[in-house]
């Protein structure tokens, strides 16, 4: 498939796995995608996992992301872990806003932004997620909201940091639910993203970006998905657990 952005393809474990099964899933992977060139494959296990996981992919084109991470750097912040405690494992990306972490913990679009800047100034990656609920899909509201997730969350990036983060557009509707959005419903998110992107930044920093799609993906509507020329990569949840639903989203993304 050609592809104006390389498609990055990243799996986030959420609260799942052992140490000792992180590290069976990702053997099998290693073993999978050994001749893959053509997609960046992230795996975002939990924080336990990272140390072991980190070695064990050491010598594979896998890389390591964070389902998450504070925007101080160290301090009396209990449950929380800072950038240079990730970095220590040699971690590549971190998400941020997830819908889950924006539901549950009540993370705001100005806390997101604020994280995605300590991710930059620590020379990482973020893995910015935006995305409406089913009530305000089926309200209107698809554009409103991600017009105010897209402006909230990426506030006060600079257009070269913008160029190196990723962001991830997650119908909440779809998420973990088996409803997945249509390769035309994601197409017009994605180049609706894009078309913000070209308004706070400029159309060169918009075309640069990668916008990873999330929501239900799986073996069978990957490479649908990833035709889409808005689509650039996916962000995989329960799919991501498994070594062959995992190696055969990018098998068939290629």
């Amino acid at each position: 498939m050609n592809k104006e952005r390389k498609l990055i393809i990243a799996g986030n474990w959420k609260m799942n796995k052992t140490v000792a099964e992180a590290l069976a899933l990702v053997k099998g992977l290693k073993l999978e995608l050994a001749n893959i060139k053509e997609v960046d494959v992230v795996v975002c296990p939990p924080f336990t996992a990272l140390g072991e996981v980190s070695k064990a992919i050491m010598d594979s084109i896998i890389r390591l992301g964070a389902q998450n991470m504070s925007e101080n750097n160290f301090g009396a912040f209990t449950g929380e872990i800072a950038a240079g405690m990730l970095k220590e494992f040699s971690v590549r990306y971190v998400i941020l806003g997830h819908s889950e972490r924006r539901q549950f913990q009540k993370e705001s679009d100005a806390l997101i932004s604020s994280k995605a800047r300590a991710v930059h100034a620590a020379s990482l990656k973020p893995i910015v997620c935006v995305g409406e609920l089913l009530a305000e899909r089926e309200g209107g509201q698809t554009e409103a909201v991600l017009t105010r997730q897209v402006h909230g969350s990426l506030a006060g990036l600079t257009p070269d940091q913008m160029r190196e983060t990723i962001v991830a557009y997650e119908p909440v509707w779809a998420i973990g639910t088996g409803k997945t959005a249509t390769s035309a419903q994601a197409q017009e998110a994605h180049a609706f993203i894009r078309s913000l992107l070209a308004g706070m930044f400029d159309a060169a920093v918009a075309r640069h970006v990668r916008i990873q799609y999330g929501g239900s993906v799986k073996p069978s509507n990957a490479r649908e998905l990833m035709e889409q020329p808005d689509v650039d990569g996916a962000l995989v949840g329960g799919a991501s657990l498994d070594v062959r639903s995992f190696s055969d989203i990018i098998k068939n993304s290629i």
